[in-house]
């Protein structure tokens, strides 16, 4: 499935492109939006490592990740990072993140965000079950995979290092069958 395009009423997922470094700089730069994420900000020099990794990944075959990048529409402005990215031990498996510009958070694109991943998993990549991890203290992200039809599964415990101490992760899953399409 060469190249992403998926779109709602207000976003879209698309490939990323390398005029894309400074748009996602300005989320895995900020430390508001990196807060809960299981890395500190990155500089631009990562990030344009991330982003060339990202389209690098857009080309191989068979494609084991999709990292993309989540635009408003009216806008065109990228205001997000997504990925999906297979499981490779479990077939027809992949797990799910995103993160949004702190700017564009609370009117519902994170939902929104994770609708687009779940039809990307199973209605373009046919896939069984999707699975995500966030931190316990970011709230706001179960609020949108809940609301997206993902059902909490459990809690890692020490599952994440980051800025110097082990952090917990709170996990959640969907199975195809229990995905619904939405229609907004």
């Amino acid at each position: 499935m060469n190249p992403v395009t998926r779109q709602d009423a207000r976003l879209a997922l698309r490939e990323l492109t390398v005029d894309d470094v400074d748009a996602v700089h300005a989320i895995y730069g900020s430390p508001e939006a990196t807060e809960h994420l299981s890395f500190t900000p990155r500089s631009r020099e990562e990030v344009g490592g991330i982003v060339t990794r990202a389209i690098a990944s857009a080309s191989k075959t068979p494609r084991d990740e999709f990292a993309v990048g989540v635009v408003e529409r009216d806008s065109g402005q990228l205001i997000g990072f997504a990925r999906l990215a297979l499981d490779p031990h479990q077939q027809k498996a992949a797990t799910i993140g995103f993160a949004l510009r702190p700017d564009t958070w609370g009117v519902g694109y994170g939902r929104e965000t994770v609708h687009l991943l779940l039809a990307l998993a199973f209605e373009g990549l046919d896939l069984h079950r999707i699975w995500a991890a966030r931190s316990p203290l970011n709230t706001a992200s179960a609020k949108a995979l809940l609301a997206a039809g993902m059902t909490e599964e459990g809690r890692i415990r020490g599952h994440v290092f980051v800025r110097g101490a082990w952090r917990d992760s709170i996990t959640y899953g969907i199975l195809r069958e229990e995905w619904e399409r939405p229609t907004a």
